[in-house]
């Protein structure tokens, strides 16, 4: 439980939070959510999740509060599981504005988001980030193998608490690989129908 924290939900859940919730009539139902308690650490099932996510945003905020958000993409499983309340990655040498390692530098306060439009589901992840520039191992480790891209460090992330979303007005996507991957097994099914039809034709043909 993070310090100060007396459910892991108030992370998300400040007091300023409670009280527009109890003005709006939700703070019931999520103080009894909050018995049941929001997840702290690595399940089977987020670990499926992550291992099947291939892109997710990064949120930092300045000393002085100013968020900011970065998307993170790679190969499916890119962003890991080290154990049950660490997760890292691979960052890419990019446009060198740097602005989510001078955050972290000041407010190591961080959070992950993960959607999965094909399936319509997300989830929120709750933490503390900090930047390791000088683990060649670690960071070899964390790249995906074969892809194209020059890793600049690595960002360790640890979980205070993570939760899931429901699918309400999550648009479905699909990403072009698997739509090629449907269609080409589309027409690969079109043509295997096409020639037994074909061949159908032909035997009907000899026997007149």
């Amino acid at each position: 439980m993070t310090a100060g924290h007396t459910y892991a939900s108030d992370v998300a859940f400040s007091p300023a939070v409670k009280a527009i919730q109890a003005r709006k009539g939700s703070r019931e139902a999520y103080a009894r959510s909050e018995q049941r308690g929001w997840r702290t650490e690595v399940d089977d099932n987020l670990e499926a999740f992550l291992a099947d996510a291939n892109s997710f945003y990064f949120a930092t905020a300045s000393a002085d509060g100013q968020p900011y958000i970065q998307h993170r993409g790679g190969p499916k499983g890119f962003l890991k599981v080290l154990d049950k309340q660490t997760l890292a990655f691979a960052d890419y040498a990019g446009n060198q504005q740097f602005i989510t390692q001078g955050n972290l530098s000041e407010n190591p306060k961080a959070y992950i988001f993960v959607m999965d439009y094909a399936h319509r589901r997300r989830v929120k992840i709750w933490g503390e980030a900090r930047i390791v520039e000088d683990d060649e191992a670690l960071t070899t480790s964390l790249m995906p193998k074969g892809y194209r891209a020059r890793p600049e460090q690595v960002i360790l992330f640890k979980i205070a608490a993570w939760d899931t979303n429901c699918p309400q007005h999550i648009p479905q996507k699909f990403d072009a690989p698997d739509v090629a991957a449907a269609l080409a097994a589309r027409d690969q099914r079109i043509a295997e129908l096409e020639a037994e039809v074909a061949a159908l034709k032909g035997e009907k043909a000899a026997t007149r």
